[in-house]
């Protein structure tokens, strides 16, 4: 995401967590930009259909709703994000948890009245996990698998046998009590699923791996159907 779309990303934050008129250089100083910056920016909102009423030296305020207007949802959909939502900030990484509740919440404060109230009243949770911590280096392997980017760890199988090995992440299952992943290795030259609890160590070496993402997935999909993960 660009610098500028993620400004626009955090003005429409600051705006939505609003109940009141806020004024521009209020919205500077959180924003740390400079005032012609947030006029200019609340432009550029009210261009792409943002409904911001207010100016300068009245303050301004986001109407709610006008992110959502042709694409409501059901009762079920509504059901399945606050539940999924939830699952993820109760069983996932912090750092992803923590999305996962800024997520939920950016998309209840966009919504009209009577859909928010359904998100805020639902009574859909996902308990507490109370498992293994997840593994420390678990932001770093998503940004890797994001990124594309080849990671180098240290791994014991099932049986305790230590080996050091490059691999190209390319998926990963987060399962009830541990987090699975797919990956290419170069040691093997073949694909294979590693276990996060198992790897003593994981470090992302920077370097994009030669093949995209997708073909891999497609790949190990294809031949999980003949032969069965291994």
């Amino acid at each position: 995401m660009s610098q500028r779309a993620t400004r626009l990303l955090h003005l429409l934050d600051e705006l939505r967590r609003r109940r009141k008129p806020v004024s521009g250089a209020q919205l500077a100083e959180r924003l740390g930009v400079s005032l012609r910056t947030v006029y200019r920016d609340i432009d550029a909102l009210r261009g792409q259909g943002a409904d911001i009423a207010g100016d300068p030296g009245i303050g301004y305020q986001l109407r709610a709703g006008f992110l959502l207007p042709p694409m409501m949802f059901s009762a079920e959909e509504l059901e399945a994000l606050v539940l999924g939502a939830r699952w993820v900030a109760s069983h996932a990484d912090p750092e992803l948890a923590t999305a996962a509740g800024n997520a939920l919440e950016r998309m209840t404060g966009v919504l009209p009245e009577a859909l928010r109230l359904q998100v805020e009243t639902s009574g859909l949770f996902a308990p507490q996990w109370h498992g293994a911590d997840p593994e420390p280096w678990l932001p770093t392997l998503r940004r890797a698998i994001r990124a594309g980017n080849a990671v180098r760890i240290h791994y014991r199988d099932a049986e305790g046998r230590a080996s050091e090995r490059v691999i190209w992440p390319f998926a990963m299952a987060f399962l009830a009590e541990i987090r699975l992943l797919a990956a290419w290795c170069e040691m093997r030259g073949d694909f294979r699923h590693f276990r996060a609890d198992r790897m003593v160590s994981l470090e992302d070496t920077g370097q994009r791996y030669p093949e995209q993402r997708h073909r891999l997935l497609r790949r190990w999909n294809q031949e999980c159907l003949q032969r069965g993960p291994r």
